[in-house]
């Protein structure tokens, strides 16, 4: 189901998945997508974490550079060569994805969860893929009243040497984390894990750190030539028990 809701910068698509047994309201969880867009593949995750008694709200992240229709991959990315070509798209829409512009959205994209209807009052859970997972970690640090759970799965770009680096933020954060790198990641190496864990320490916070060892960058991602069974299971196991310990205890 997809919905309209108003965004920083305009009017932006969201998936909206609900359980589809139990009587609500249901906590709530945002989605973050990874920079191939809305299209089946999240629409079948979303459900997924639904049926375990949430709603979720998976938004356009993308919606300044158009719709979800618009931004959908056009080949088959099934192969190597389809994900790179795809890729070649889609990768430079997530540089101009700034976090002056991130933030703005993450106020909407809370808000507009909230305001869903049979979501239940209380702390909120977040996941994010890909680029999605730094979207996740920017809710989670600019928001330590509202969420509780975050997960981040083959994330990149989660701690690095910019001033805006995710990472850096987490001392403003209250949620407990679980992140699942991609082994042999270039967008998040062996370096940049160390220094996620170290600033997840010096905050306090509880949290898991792992890599997934044999895992590609963008291993969840069923549609794609990054699909690793194996690893999206574990992540989904992981995930699972960290929104119901922290949303439903």
């Amino acid at each position: 189901m997809f919905i309209e809701i108003p965004a920083a910068d305009g009017t932006a698509e969201a998936l909206i998945a609900r359980p589809t047994t139990g009587e609500g309201p249901f906590p709530g969880v945002i989605f973050y997508m990874d920079a191939f867009g809305l299209r089946p593949r999240i629409q079948e995750m979303a459900q997924r974490i639904a049926d375990w008694g949430y709603v979720v709200l998976a938004p356009n992240v993308f919606y300044r550079e158009g719709t979800a229709a618009e931004l959908a991959p056009a080949g088959d990315m099934s192969t190597t060569e389809g994900r790179e070509a795809a890729g070649a798209a889609a990768f430079p829409r997530v540089g101009r994805l700034t976090s002056d512009k991130a933030l703005p959205d993450i106020d909407a994209w809370l808000r507009d969860l909230r305001d869903l209807d049979g979501v239940a009052d209380g702390p909120v859970g977040v996941t994010g893929y890909c680029m999605g997972a730094r979207l996740a970690v920017r809710t989670a640090t600019a928001h330590p009243e509202a969420v509780a759970a975050c997960g981040g799965f083959h994330g990149g770009g989660l701690a690095t040497d910019e001033p805006d680096s995710p990472h850096l933020a987490l001392g403003d954060a209250r949620a407990r984390f679980v992140f699942g790198h991609a082994d042999h990641d270039r967008s998040m190496g062996p370096d940049a894990v160390a220094r996620l864990g170290e600033a997840l320490d010096a905050a306090g916070l509880k949290a898991s750190n792992e890599v997934y060892d044999g895992a590609p960058h963008g291993y969840s991602m069923a549609d794609t030539s990054a699909f690793h069974p194996e690893a999206t299971e574990r992540h989904f196991r992981e995930l699972r028990e960290l929104l119901d310990s922290t949303l439903k205890a």
